[in-house]
Protein backbone atom coordinates (compact mmCIF):
# COMPACT_ATOMS: atom_id res chain seq x y z
CA UNK A 1 0.00 0.00 0.00
CA UNK A 2 1.22 3.54 -1.02
CA UNK A 3 0.85 7.01 0.93
CA UNK A 4 0.35 9.85 -1.59
CA UNK A 5 0.30 11.99 1.14
CA UNK A 6 1.89 11.65 4.69
CA UNK A 7 0.96 13.26 8.19
CA UNK A 8 3.92 15.27 8.94
CA UNK A 9 6.46 14.38 11.79
CA UNK A 10 9.04 15.84 13.66
CA UNK A 11 12.80 15.78 12.82
CA UNK A 12 15.22 13.77 15.00
CA UNK A 13 17.57 16.33 16.73
CA UNK A 14 20.87 15.27 18.76
CA UNK A 15 18.97 15.72 22.10
CA UNK A 16 15.89 13.71 21.20
CA UNK A 17 14.40 10.40 19.68
CA UNK A 18 12.70 11.57 16.26
CA UNK A 19 8.66 12.04 17.16
CA UNK A 20 6.59 9.15 15.63
CA UNK A 21 3.50 10.34 14.20
CA UNK A 22 0.46 8.55 16.20
CA UNK A 23 -3.32 8.17 15.95
CA UNK A 24 -5.19 9.78 18.32
CA UNK A 25 -7.27 7.84 21.33
CA UNK A 26 -10.37 6.12 20.24
CA UNK A 27 -12.55 8.27 23.20
CA UNK A 28 -10.83 11.39 21.09
CA UNK A 29 -12.15 10.66 17.55
CA UNK A 30 -15.67 9.34 18.88
CA UNK A 31 -16.22 12.31 21.16
CA UNK A 32 -15.31 14.20 17.83
CA UNK A 33 -17.81 12.63 15.79
CA UNK A 34 -20.60 12.86 18.25
CA UNK A 35 -19.58 16.74 18.63
CA UNK A 36 -19.85 17.27 14.90
CA UNK A 37 -23.29 14.98 14.97
CA UNK A 38 -24.68 16.97 17.70
CA UNK A 39 -23.34 20.43 16.08
CA UNK A 40 -25.19 19.57 13.36
CA UNK A 41 -28.36 17.98 15.14
CA UNK A 42 -28.64 21.52 16.76
CA UNK A 43 -28.37 23.59 13.51
CA UNK A 44 -31.22 21.00 12.15
CA UNK A 45 -33.52 21.91 14.93
CA UNK A 46 -32.88 25.30 14.70
CA UNK A 47 -34.61 25.81 11.25
CA UNK A 48 -36.78 22.64 11.93
CA UNK A 49 -39.61 24.97 12.95
CA UNK A 50 -39.76 26.82 10.28
CA UNK A 51 -38.88 23.84 7.63
CA UNK A 52 -42.43 23.93 6.21
CA UNK A 53 -42.38 27.92 4.80
CA UNK A 54 -38.75 27.17 3.95
CA UNK A 55 -40.23 23.89 1.68
CA UNK A 56 -43.17 26.35 0.29
CA UNK A 57 -40.76 28.93 -0.30
CA UNK A 58 -37.84 26.58 -2.31
CA UNK A 59 -35.08 27.99 0.04
CA UNK A 60 -35.19 24.44 1.48
CA UNK A 61 -32.09 23.16 -0.53
CA UNK A 62 -30.59 26.40 0.19
CA UNK A 63 -30.38 26.10 4.07
CA UNK A 64 -29.56 22.51 3.91
CA UNK A 65 -26.57 23.51 1.76
CA UNK A 66 -25.62 26.26 4.29
CA UNK A 67 -25.87 23.89 6.88
CA UNK A 68 -23.82 21.24 5.51
CA UNK A 69 -20.95 23.54 4.50
CA UNK A 70 -20.78 25.10 8.14
CA UNK A 71 -21.10 21.47 10.23
CA UNK A 72 -18.13 20.72 7.12
CA UNK A 73 -15.84 24.29 8.32
CA UNK A 74 -16.73 22.65 11.68
CA UNK A 75 -15.68 19.26 11.79
CA UNK A 76 -12.02 20.69 10.12
CA UNK A 77 -12.12 23.00 12.58
CA UNK A 78 -12.46 19.93 15.20
CA UNK A 79 -9.44 18.40 13.14
CA UNK A 80 -11.27 16.12 10.73
CA UNK A 81 -8.98 16.77 7.87
CA UNK A 82 -7.14 15.15 5.36
CA UNK A 83 -3.72 13.71 6.56
CA UNK A 84 -3.05 11.10 5.01
CA UNK A 85 -3.83 9.59 1.43
CA UNK A 86 -3.83 5.53 0.96
CA UNK A 87 -3.66 3.71 -2.18
CA UNK A 88 -3.66 0.03 -2.47
CA UNK A 89 -3.31 -1.53 -6.03
CA UNK A 90 -1.66 1.48 -7.98
CA UNK A 91 0.68 0.60 -10.39
CA UNK A 92 0.71 1.94 -13.53
CA UNK A 93 -1.82 5.57 -12.47
CA UNK A 94 -0.72 8.53 -11.92
CA UNK A 95 0.13 10.02 -8.53
CA UNK A 96 -1.18 13.57 -9.27
CA UNK A 97 -4.40 12.08 -11.19
CA UNK A 98 -5.36 10.67 -8.62
CA UNK A 99 -5.34 13.61 -6.22
CA UNK A 100 -7.39 15.89 -8.55
CA UNK A 101 -9.70 13.10 -9.20
CA UNK A 102 -10.70 13.21 -5.44
CA UNK A 103 -10.14 16.81 -4.97
CA UNK A 104 -8.20 16.12 -2.06
CA UNK A 105 -4.98 17.40 -0.66
CA UNK A 106 -3.13 17.62 3.30
CA UNK A 107 -5.64 19.96 5.52
CA UNK A 108 -8.94 19.08 3.15
CA UNK A 109 -11.84 18.82 5.46
CA UNK A 110 -12.28 14.97 5.51
CA UNK A 111 -16.40 15.24 5.16
CA UNK A 112 -15.61 17.34 2.17
CA UNK A 113 -14.64 14.56 -0.08
CA UNK A 114 -17.54 12.77 -1.39
CA UNK A 115 -16.60 9.22 -1.72
CA UNK A 116 -19.01 8.40 -4.55
CA UNK A 117 -17.98 11.22 -6.42
CA UNK A 118 -14.55 10.23 -6.06
CA UNK A 119 -15.17 6.48 -7.42
CA UNK A 120 -16.67 7.84 -10.72
CA UNK A 121 -13.98 9.72 -11.27
CA UNK A 122 -10.81 7.42 -10.48
CA UNK A 123 -12.78 5.05 -12.40
CA UNK A 124 -12.51 7.50 -15.23
CA UNK A 125 -8.94 7.37 -15.44
CA UNK A 126 -7.65 5.12 -18.63
CA UNK A 127 -6.29 2.46 -16.02
CA UNK A 128 -8.78 2.41 -13.33
CA UNK A 129 -11.06 -0.35 -13.55
CA UNK A 130 -12.54 -0.49 -10.50
CA UNK A 131 -12.27 2.03 -7.74
CA UNK A 132 -13.29 2.50 -3.67
CA UNK A 133 -12.88 5.57 -1.66
CA UNK A 134 -13.03 5.59 2.78
CA UNK A 135 -13.11 8.23 4.90
CA UNK A 136 -11.01 6.95 7.76
CA UNK A 137 -11.54 8.80 10.98
CA UNK A 138 -9.97 10.98 11.95
CA UNK A 139 -7.29 12.01 8.93
CA UNK A 140 -6.91 9.37 6.60
CA UNK A 141 -8.68 8.93 2.75
CA UNK A 142 -8.55 5.44 1.91
CA UNK A 143 -8.64 4.03 -1.91
CA UNK A 144 -8.33 0.88 -3.72
CA UNK A 145 -7.71 0.33 -7.23
CA UNK A 146 -8.49 -2.36 -9.63
CA UNK A 147 -6.22 -1.72 -12.64
CA UNK A 148 -6.72 -2.49 -15.53
CA UNK A 149 -4.26 -5.58 -17.06
CA UNK A 150 -2.91 -4.87 -20.78
CA UNK A 151 -4.10 -7.90 -23.12
CA UNK A 152 -2.95 -6.98 -26.72
CA UNK A 153 -2.43 -3.65 -29.60
CA UNK A 154 -5.48 -2.77 -31.32
CA UNK A 155 -4.94 -1.11 -34.52
CA UNK A 156 -6.91 1.82 -35.97
CA UNK A 157 -6.53 4.44 -38.27
CA UNK A 158 -2.86 3.28 -38.88
CA UNK A 159 -1.90 3.53 -34.81
CA UNK A 160 -1.39 1.14 -32.28
CA UNK A 161 -3.21 1.93 -28.40
CA UNK A 162 -3.31 -0.66 -25.95
CA UNK A 163 -6.57 -2.43 -24.35
CA UNK A 164 -7.53 -4.85 -21.41
CA UNK A 165 -9.41 -7.84 -21.73
CA UNK A 166 -12.61 -5.81 -21.49
CA UNK A 167 -11.47 -4.27 -25.03
CA UNK A 168 -11.25 -0.73 -23.27
CA UNK A 169 -8.68 1.04 -24.31
CA UNK A 170 -6.14 2.24 -21.78
CA UNK A 171 -2.90 4.14 -23.56
CA UNK A 172 -1.96 5.01 -26.74
CA UNK A 173 1.49 6.04 -25.56
CA UNK A 174 5.14 4.16 -24.71
CA UNK A 175 3.47 1.47 -25.95
CA UNK A 176 7.50 -0.04 -25.99
CA UNK A 177 6.83 -1.01 -22.38
CA UNK A 178 4.46 -3.76 -23.28
CA UNK A 179 6.15 -6.28 -25.28
CA UNK A 180 5.39 -9.49 -26.85
CA UNK A 181 1.43 -8.32 -27.45
CA UNK A 182 0.11 -9.74 -29.86
CA UNK A 183 -1.96 -7.03 -32.75
CA UNK A 184 -5.29 -7.21 -33.37
CA UNK A 185 -7.28 -5.80 -36.17
CA UNK A 186 -11.06 -4.93 -36.80
CA UNK A 187 -13.57 -2.55 -35.90
CA UNK A 188 -14.85 -5.03 -33.53
CA UNK A 189 -11.99 -6.68 -32.67
CA UNK A 190 -11.52 -5.25 -28.99
CA UNK A 191 -14.67 -6.42 -27.75
CA UNK A 192 -13.83 -10.16 -28.66
CA UNK A 193 -10.04 -9.80 -28.29
CA UNK A 194 -10.85 -11.46 -24.52
CA UNK A 195 -12.23 -14.42 -26.01
CA UNK A 196 -9.71 -15.00 -28.82
CA UNK A 197 -6.34 -14.61 -26.00
CA UNK A 198 -8.15 -17.19 -23.85
CA UNK A 199 -8.47 -19.38 -26.71
CA UNK A 200 -4.80 -18.61 -28.08
CA UNK A 201 -3.51 -19.36 -24.85
CA UNK A 202 -4.98 -23.16 -24.09
CA UNK A 203 -2.22 -23.97 -26.95
CA UNK A 204 0.98 -22.15 -24.99
CA UNK A 205 3.09 -23.60 -27.42
CA UNK A 206 1.47 -21.98 -30.28
CA UNK A 207 0.20 -18.83 -28.45
CA UNK A 208 3.63 -17.61 -28.31
CA UNK A 209 4.06 -17.65 -31.81
CA UNK A 210 0.95 -15.54 -32.72
CA UNK A 211 1.85 -12.00 -33.72
CA UNK A 212 -1.51 -10.64 -35.15
CA UNK A 213 -5.19 -11.66 -35.78
CA UNK A 214 -7.48 -9.52 -38.27
CA UNK A 215 -11.01 -10.13 -37.16
CA UNK A 216 -12.43 -10.80 -41.24
CA UNK A 217 -16.19 -9.44 -41.77
CA UNK A 218 -16.73 -9.42 -37.31
CA UNK A 219 -17.22 -13.16 -38.03
CA UNK A 220 -13.98 -15.50 -37.35
CA UNK A 221 -9.89 -14.34 -36.89
CA UNK A 222 -6.94 -15.03 -39.44
CA UNK A 223 -3.52 -15.47 -37.34
CA UNK A 224 -0.57 -14.46 -38.36
CA UNK A 225 2.70 -16.32 -37.00
CA UNK A 226 6.02 -15.68 -36.27
CA UNK A 227 6.97 -16.48 -39.54
CA UNK A 228 4.63 -15.25 -41.49
CA UNK A 229 2.11 -18.23 -42.47
CA UNK A 230 -1.48 -16.77 -42.34
CA UNK A 231 -3.75 -19.23 -40.29
CA UNK A 232 -7.42 -19.34 -41.20
CA UNK A 233 -9.88 -20.02 -38.75
CA UNK A 234 -13.45 -21.15 -38.94
CA UNK A 235 -16.21 -18.79 -37.79
CA UNK A 236 -17.58 -22.15 -35.85
CA UNK A 237 -16.13 -23.68 -33.13
CA UNK A 238 -12.60 -22.18 -33.90
CA UNK A 239 -11.25 -23.99 -30.33
CA UNK A 240 -11.26 -27.23 -32.25
CA UNK A 241 -9.41 -25.95 -35.23
CA UNK A 242 -7.06 -24.53 -33.19
CA UNK A 243 -6.52 -27.55 -31.30
CA UNK A 244 -6.10 -29.58 -34.62
CA UNK A 245 -3.38 -27.46 -35.72
CA UNK A 246 -1.56 -27.69 -32.26
CA UNK A 247 -1.93 -31.55 -32.31
CA UNK A 248 -1.00 -31.56 -36.69
CA UNK A 249 2.62 -29.31 -35.48
CA UNK A 250 3.21 -31.67 -33.18
CA UNK A 251 3.11 -34.43 -34.94
CA UNK A 252 4.57 -33.48 -38.37
CA UNK A 253 5.62 -30.08 -37.98
CA UNK A 254 3.22 -28.15 -40.60
CA UNK A 255 4.07 -24.84 -39.52
CA UNK A 256 8.22 -25.36 -40.25
CA UNK A 257 7.29 -26.09 -43.88
CA UNK A 258 7.31 -24.52 -46.61
CA UNK A 259 3.73 -23.05 -46.26
CA UNK A 260 2.04 -19.49 -47.06
CA UNK A 261 -1.46 -20.34 -45.79
CA UNK A 262 -3.01 -22.63 -43.34
CA UNK A 263 -7.11 -22.50 -44.13
CA UNK A 264 -9.18 -24.24 -41.37
CA UNK A 265 -12.36 -22.99 -42.37
CA UNK A 266 -13.92 -26.12 -43.19
CA UNK A 267 -14.36 -28.77 -40.46
CA UNK A 268 -13.22 -31.54 -41.97
CA UNK A 269 -10.43 -30.42 -44.01
CA UNK A 270 -7.06 -28.65 -44.25
CA UNK A 271 -6.01 -27.33 -47.02
CA UNK A 272 -2.73 -25.67 -47.34
CA UNK A 273 -1.21 -23.09 -49.48
CA UNK A 274 2.71 -23.57 -50.16
CA UNK A 275 4.61 -20.75 -50.97
CA UNK A 276 4.97 -20.47 -54.75
CA UNK A 277 8.64 -21.26 -56.32
CA UNK A 278 10.37 -18.29 -57.88
CA UNK A 279 10.04 -18.85 -62.08
CA UNK A 280 13.49 -20.73 -62.98
CA UNK A 281 15.55 -19.38 -66.23
CA UNK A 282 14.16 -20.22 -69.38
CA UNK A 283 16.03 -23.63 -71.16
CA UNK A 284 17.68 -22.01 -74.42
CA UNK A 285 18.02 -24.14 -77.18
CA UNK A 286 20.32 -24.44 -80.93
CA UNK A 287 21.79 -21.41 -82.11
CA UNK A 288 20.67 -19.20 -79.17
CA UNK A 289 22.28 -21.38 -76.31
CA UNK A 290 25.66 -21.40 -78.91
CA UNK A 291 25.65 -17.84 -79.77
CA UNK A 292 25.18 -17.08 -75.97
CA UNK A 293 28.37 -18.96 -74.89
Amino acid sequence: MRRLIRGKTSAPTAKAPSVRRTRRPGWLRSRRVLTVAAIVTLSLGAVSGGVFELYRSGRIETVLLHIENRAVELSAQLGLVVGDIEVEGRAMTDRDAILRAVGATRGTPLLAVDPARAKTQLEALPWVRLAAVERRLPDTLHIRLVERRPLAFWQRQGKLVLIDHDGAVITGERLERFPGLIVIVGDDAPHRAGALIDMLTSQPDLAGRVVAAVLVGGRRWNLQIDNGIDIQLPEDDPQSAWSRLAQLEHSSRVLARDVQVVDMRLPDRLVVRVTPEPPKEPVKKGRQAAKNT
